[in-house]
């Protein structure tokens, strides 16, 4: 017997929940989407923007070779084995970034200018001015397609004023999404409120009343949709019944990691800690890592295709002791060429991508269509400066991920000539998932040579 139809946007609901479902088999014959070229695929690309801040030890991130013989450099060892997913664009820059005329303030305009290729306005009062970013771009032009048109995240909360880099606008540097050129988009930090944010239903009232409940009785999410799902998967096939198992265990084990981030722990001298609130753990990596689950989940429903994280905001001074290395990561970043400072921004580079190792490792856990979720994402991680040291804005730290479903000739370094707008990349990128752009910024068109 033939199981029947169903709609992409069938969810699973119950008190104060509506738990989006992955791309079904029942599904399949309804959900195809046309990309670049005419040709039609039965999974969305979505698109991800990862910043992490005070620029790279270039030396340990950029390989001698080009083309697809290259030996990865020691800052990329964490992620070997996926360096069949991974391009290495280097050369790229951001223009925005740069002075011009303005003086210092390059961590305020790396950031401003990382997605925007603006360049930021310099003032530290009301009167902001950037530019609009790619990911708001995507979310005008493609966010009707899913529940949510775009997710701001990261792990440090974004400023509404200040001062915070020589006459720049704490706005600037602790915000890369903007929605317009003066109203930037303010990140979440919490990864407990972004998973309710993904599964919440009916109103205001009742969600909030969901969530006491399954905080005083210790509740899943899944125990308001247990009916809604039996019901479901009495009607699915065997396939797709393996497919719903797996993901809601995937569902509770995030859950389950988050609620262990609640629990009051010790501080490292002892004396119990207040409690933080819900789903924001101490330690860095488990922060990261709750905040990689949730996004990993996003795209699995397709509640977003367009996400934004920043590891920490510009100009970050945080030390890494959990590595041994307890200086600032911005002191560090004006080493001087100092041998010692240099492995010390190698190690804390390193750590970064071991956690997007995590990252890049649920997402091809994922099957989705005829491959993963991997292969129909571009993830694009990287930093607004090279080298913290000289505060250059050129021959950026530049990394994508996945094949933007199979349209990305993947396992190469590409070397691009010197200042190769990094806003091309971004045209080439919102152009694979369906956002029809000729340019973008100060863009001079598609970025070449992404196909092979």
């Amino acid at each position: 017997m033939m199981q029947p139809r169903m709609s992409r946007r069938t969810v699973l609901r119950g008190f104060g929940t509506a738990l989006a479902l992955p791309v079904l088999e029942a599904m399949r014959p309804r959900f195809a989407r046309a990309v670049a070229g005419g040709s039609e695929v039965a999974s969305p690309v979505r698109m991800a923007f990862l910043f992490v801040p005070n620029g790279m030890n270039m030396r340990e991130w950029t390989p001698k070779d080009e083309g697809s013989d290259y030996e990865i450099p020691a800052t990329l060892e964490p992620i070997a084995e996926f360096k069949s997913q991974m391009t290495l664009l280097s050369g790229l820059t951001l223009n925005g970034g740069r002075a011009l005329g303005d003086g210092p303030g390059d961590h305020a305009r790396c950031v401003g200018s990382f997605l925007t290729g603006a360049h930021p306005k310099k003032t530290n009062g009301a009167d902001i001015k950037n530019g609009i970013s790619v990911d708001q771009v995507a979310a005008d032009k493609i966010g009707k397609l899913t529940r949510l048109p775009s997710l701001e995240l990261g792990l440090e909360g974004s400023a509404k004023a200040g001062n915070c880099d020589s006459g720049y606008s704490c706005v600037y540097t602790s915000n890369m999404s903007w929605r317009s050129e003066t109203s930037p988009m303010a990140k979440e930090t919490n990864p407990a409120a972004v998973f309710d944010r993904l599964f919440a239903g009916g109103d205001e009232s009742e969600q909030t009343a969901s969530r006491a409940r399954r905080d005083r009785y210790h509740n899943s999410i899944l125990d308001f949709v247990l009916e809604d799902a039996g019901d479901l998967r009495r009607k699915l096939g065997t396939v797709d019944q393996r497919k719903l198992d797996e993901y809601l265990f995937a569902v509770r084990d995030v859950e389950r990691r988050m609620d262990q981030a609640d629990k009051l722990t010790g501080s490292e001298d002892g004396v119990p800690d207040f409690p933080r609130p819900a789903g924001m753990p101490r330690v860095f990596d488990e922060h990261v890592r709750q905040m990689f689950d949730v996004m990993t989940l996003a795209f699995l429903t397709d509640s977003t295709r367009v996400i934004t994280f920043m590891y920490t905001n510009a100009g970050s001074n945080r030390s890494y002791k959990d590595i041994d290395v307890g200086e600032g990561h911005h002191d560090l970043s004006h080493h001087g060429n100092d041998r010692e400072k240099l492995a010390k921004i190698a190690k804390i580079n390193r750590y970064h991508v071991e956690q997007l190792a995590y990252f890049l490792k649920r997402l091809q856990s994922v099957s989705d269509g005829e491959g993963t979720l991997l292969d129909n994402c571009m993830l694009m991680y990287g930093s607004g400066l090279g080298d913290g040291n000289r505060h250059n804005h050129d021959n950026l730290p530049i990394a994508l991920f996945g094949s933007g479903g199979g349209t990305i000739a993947t396992g190469r370094h590409v070397k691009y000539h010197r200042d190769t707008p990094l806003t091309n990349l971004y045209v080439s990128m919102l152009q694979r998932v369906g956002a029809e752009v000729d340019s973008f910024s100060d863009s001079t068109g598609a970025l070449e040579g992404l196909e092979g």
